[in-house]
């Protein structure tokens, strides 16, 4: 008989079943449950620890990936995993917003939920799998939680919703859209896409939700039969004759405070009359101690009464907090060219909210390694957002990116990513950095504008501008708003934080909180459009400073030259062991590429470098033509019956012995040339059968001045040309065609 008392249930969504089992690994969890679908498997926790006397909800969401998941070995130099990657943070955040406002107020224990891909099967993502485990084992824990969460994503491909699509797909959907949400409302929205319409963002959500139903109803179900015994929780409820109190003695003063327009002024005076509340209400003793739980108590009330003073001001009485209507967008400037060495820069102000944005370029050998669990290994383009503590008025520690810095940074490089070339139109890596330098809501929408002009600054090809735009909602009973470039104080206080950002045409990422339920479809469809007209007129602001990309690129950015010679001749640029290749890096400063078909991609510093580097190779693989000129080619070995003359690396020609000194007779070559020697030289004479090139002085009267034409009717005299080492008792010397770039190859 097993150990194990297993609980097993399972749900179909789109064309794949997930299954929940729970009973038989990490059973010391308040709540273990494995999810499943297909061969990808993750182990997700839900932990409760110790009560503490915090008044905050003390939650903490990990996701552990493993890289043995996949059967790869960790790529770093102690082949252990370090601390989280970007995706599993972004699979950490995705699971904590739907489920933190799920908690009843008052939840002080410590809690942690943890996600361990076991398995990846690389057609199931596994972070769908880990935000439905997540909610399943708090279903079945002790903690009370007020609904389970479901989530799904729904891919556009060929035109086409899919649900759940399988990973390979997950680069070359026209939308990526993840949702999660309860039974009977949605909380939270991911979105990516190349320029989607807002009627196609309302059709997936409404597919997603049909879908993430039966997730909820299966998380009910394993709940029935594993499911520990709730803890009861007695809601706080705050003294109602203190707030009356405090509505009569301050209500005035509140009021006033919160209507200051500027953010810190309006946080110093609201901050004031806090104090004065619990001084009141709150006195200390003759001794000098306060009492802390009376003080909270206080505070609590004076914070209940202020949200609600706000709240009721915008959403009934239609009055923002600085002054605006509510499609209104504080004013904005647009600058570019703010930092003068970097590759292209741009200035970003909406109100109090202000970011800097900067571009650097890149050659390809300079592209981001992914040592993930995902099928993608490179990224050429990225987008990093910083957040300093000054931003905000505040003195702070600075210790790398927090995961809300890289929440931002990833929507932002979500937004901008439609519009970037590929790499065969643009053979450049690229890099955009966002400081945030004041902070008063909306910061990563003001990142997507800012780092759209900086790219166009710094002429990347974009294929067209990209602004973004907050939301916001506040609803009161039956009275609601919709808020456009929502401020600090109402994503605070509101009830939906709802980012858009797109092009003139359509959506390319979308990012949606909802914290409350009874937000219909109607109120979404409102948000949408309303935030349409926002990125309208934020996209003309933007023009106004840059109206399309700049044609040519920063004079300090590096250039990159692609060009395409005869596979015959790669040998040539190569050369013996790579002499040439070599050479040709060190001379021009270059870093270059040789593909088997023949492209070739110069990387340089300027772009000086870079077209001298083309010129000569362009040189060495082109084959001779009569008329060419070729200036201090050296002499290489004297004959008989003339000299041979190196051309380029590779390719000799024959300057005959009756050529070697116009109008004279010569008995010795070697009296007028020795090996060595540099001359200048023009072909007079080509003949590709037998593979030779035949040369006379440049400064000969019989060749200076004329035409190829008339060149090929003077010859190159008596004996004729030889290419690639014509003269057998020279060992075969040769250079640029096929048969020597095989020897080199084997050699």
């Amino acid at each position: 008989m097993s150990m194990f008392d297993v609980s097993r249930v399972s749900a179909e969504v789109g064309e794949d079943q997930i299954s929940f089992e729970t009973g038989k690994l990490a059973r010391q969890a308040s709540g273990a449950v494995v999810v499943q679908s297909g061969d990808t498997m993750v182990l997700c926790t839900a932990t409760m620890g110790n009560l503490r006397d915090v008044d905050f909800l003390p939650l903490t969401v990990d996701v552990e990936e493993r890289m043995y998941a996949a059967g790869k070995i960790p790529g770093s130099f102690f082949r252990r995993e370090g601390r989280s990657g970007e995706k599993a943070t972004l699979t950490a955040r995705m699971i904590d917003r739907p489920i933190r406002p799920l908690f009843p107020k008052g939840w002080h224990y410590e809690t942690q939920l943890v996600a361990t891909p076991l398995s990846v099967d690389h057609v199931h993502p596994y972070d769908i799998l880990a935000m439905n485990g997540a909610s399943a084992a708090l279903a079945i824990s002790p903690v009370p939680v007020a609904a389970h969460v479901g989530a799904v994503r729904v891919g556009k491909l060929e035109g086409d919703f899919v649900v759940n699509p399988p990973e390979e797909t997950l680069e070359e959907l026209e939308l990526d859209l993840i949702v999660a949400g309860t039974d009977e409302a949605i909380l939270m929205v991911e979105a990516g896409a190349d320029g989607v319409s807002e009627a196609e963002i309302l059709d997936a959500l409404d597919i997603a939700h049909s879908e993430i139903k039966k997730l909820c109803a299966a998380m009910q179900e394993l709940a029935e039969k594993a499911g520990k015994d709730k803890i009861q929780l007695e809601a706080e409820e705050l003294d109602s004759s203190l707030l009356e109190e405090i509505r009569s003695s301050h209500g005035a003063q509140i009021d006033e405070a919160t209507s200051i327009q500027g953010k810190l002024e309006r946080q110093d005076a609201c901050n004031a009359v806090k104090e004065a509340v619990v001084e009141k209400y709150a006195p200390a003793a003759g001794d000098g101690e306060v009492d802390a739980e009376r003080k909270a108590e206080v505070s609590a009330a004076y914070s209940k009464i202020e949200k609600e003073v706000i709240r009721k001001r915008i959403a009934v009485d239609k009055k923002r907090p600085d002054g605006r209507a509510q499609d209104e967008i504080r004013p904005i400037e647009c600058e570019v060219d703010i930092s003068p060495r970097v590759h292209g820069s741009a200035l970003f102000t909406r109100g109090e909210t202000q970011i800097l944005s900067n571009v650097a370029l890149g050659t390809t050998r300079m592209d981001m390694r992914l040592d993930t669990l995902g099928l993608q290994t490179t990224k050429r383009f990225w987008h990093h957002y910083n957040f300093p503590p000054f931003s905000v008025g505040e003195a702070g520690f600075m210790r790398g990116p927090k995961r809300r810095d890289i929440g931002h940074g990833a929507l932002a490089e979500r937004a901008l990513a439609p519009s970037i070339p590929d790499e065969e139109s643009f053979p450049y890596v690229v890099r955009v950095v966002s400081e945030t330098l004041e902070s008063n809501g909306s910061s990563s929408m003001g990142s997507v504008c800012a780092s759209s002009m900086a790219l166009q600054a710094a002429g990347v090809p974009v294929s067209a501008p990209v602004a973004g735009v907050a939301m916001g909602l506040i609803k009161e009973g039956d009275d609601y708003i919709v808020l456009t470039d929502i401020a600090g104080v109402e994503d605070h206080l509101g009830d939906m934080d709802f980012k858009v950002a797109g092009t003139a045409d359509g959506i390319t990422a979308l990012q949606m909180d909802i914290k409350i339920t009874g937000v219909t479809f109607d109120i979404l469809r409102d948000a949408l459009a309303q935030a349409n007209e926002g990125r309208q007129f934020i996209l003309g602001k933007m023009a106004e400073a840059i109206d399309g990309p700049r044609q040519m690129l920063s004079q300090h950015a590096p250039r990159i030259e692609a060009i395409k010679i005869d596979q015959e001749k790669i040998g040539a640029v190569i050369g013996k062991g790579g002499e040439t290749i070599r050479a040709l890096c060190e001379e021009f400063e270059a870093e270059i590429d040789v593909e088997d078909d023949g492209t070739i991609r110069i990387y340089a510093p300027t772009g000086e470098l870079v077209e001298a580097c083309v010129s000569r190779i362009e040189s060495m693989t082109k084959e001779a033509e009569i008329g060419d000129r070729y200036n201090a080619a050296k002499v290489v070995k004297t004959t008989t019956f003339g000299a041979f003359v190196e051309l380029v690396k590779g390719t000799d020609g024959l300057l005959h012995i009756s050529n070697v000194k116009p109008g004279e007779r010569v008995d010795s070559v070697d009296d007028v040339l020795s090996s060595g020697d540099v001359i200048d030289v023009t072909v007079v004479e080509v003949d590709r059968e037998r593979g030779r090139i035949g040369l006379r002085l440049s400064d000969d009267p019989s060749v200076a001045g004329k035409s190829p034409e008339e060149l090929a009717s003077v010859g190159s005299g008596d004996g004729g040309p030889r290419r690639n080492g014509g003269d057998r008792d020279r060992g075969g010397r040769g250079g640029g065609g096929g048969r020597r770039r095989e020897r080199e190859r084997r050699s």
